[in-house]
């Protein structure tokens, strides 16, 4: 289990784990287990910016708890974001929204998702109180990535080669399981009833991205996975400024 941990951490941030784990079926199907926990991880790192500057001024603090989030994660899901974007409102048959999808070119679509992104997400978390803002980023963004591991475990796979389709086909169905049992509890002690709003409001969206995605191009991608993550940190943040 230490070197699926590891290989989540390396997979879903940029923190720097200087360990060479190989990568196959059963890392990654244990890995499911860890990534709401690498979630919460991610979001007390993007806290600390926000803490240290908020007595200067809440706006600072909030944009500055963005840019980490995404220096962390490398930006690596908001790439996902803007390639299927590229790709789903291209209005291309499915092979070339494929290939619009891998190539490394921004368009004009993924352009306006990551700003609509980072903004959308900015002016969010200026607004949410200075008592919730640990458990916002913390609870949203582990609920992305646990809404993402639904996708990969309980989906398809839009092609046989790629990363994507490893993690689609590593038959983690028990892992994520085990998560869910074990994260919603924690989830509830601290949230109460508005953690299973965040948690089915994201499901409910990643079932229609899935309906989506399967029409456009077949199946899913790891693109996919990164614009629902993105997403759903945006619905997560957006339920706890209306709760909290």
């Amino acid at each position: 289990m230490i070197k699926s941990l590891i290989l989540t951490l390396q997979f879903l941030t940029r923190l720097p784990i200087p360990v060479s784990v190989e990568i196959d079926k059963k890392t990654l199907s244990r890995g499911t287990f860890f990534y709401p926990y690498v979630g919460v991880l991610i979001g007390s790192l993007g806290y600390i910016p926000y803490y240290l500057l908020h007595p200067i001024d809440n706006q600072i603090a909030a944009l500055f708890s963005v840019l980490c989030l995404i220096a962390i994660t490398g930006g690596f899901h908001l790439d996902g974001l803007s390639d299927t974007c590229d790709g789903f409102f291209s209005s291309r048959n499915r092979e070339r929204i494929l290939e619009i999808m891998k190539d490394s070119r921004i368009g004009a679509f993924g352009v306006v998702a990551i700003v609509f992104d980072i903004l959308t997400k900015f002016l969010l978390l200026s607004k949410i109180s200075y008592k919730s803002m640990l458990l916002t980023l913390m609870f949203s963004l582990a609920f992305a990535r646990l809404t993402a591991a639904f996708m990969f475990t309980f989906g398809k796979s839009a092609k046989k080669d790629g990363l994507g389709a490893q993690i689609t086909q590593n038959r983690s169905e028990l892992y994520y399981i085990l998560a869910f049992s074990s994260f919603m509890p924690i989830a509830f002690w601290y949230l109460g009833y508005v953690a299973f709003y965040i948690f089915f409001i994201d499901l409910a969206f990643a079932i229609l991205l899935m309906l989506k995605s399967y029409k456009t191009i077949g199946g899913l991608t790891g693109d996919v996975y990164g614009a629902c993550i993105e997403i759903c940190e945006v619905i997560g943040f957006f339920i706890m400024l209306l709760k909290f």
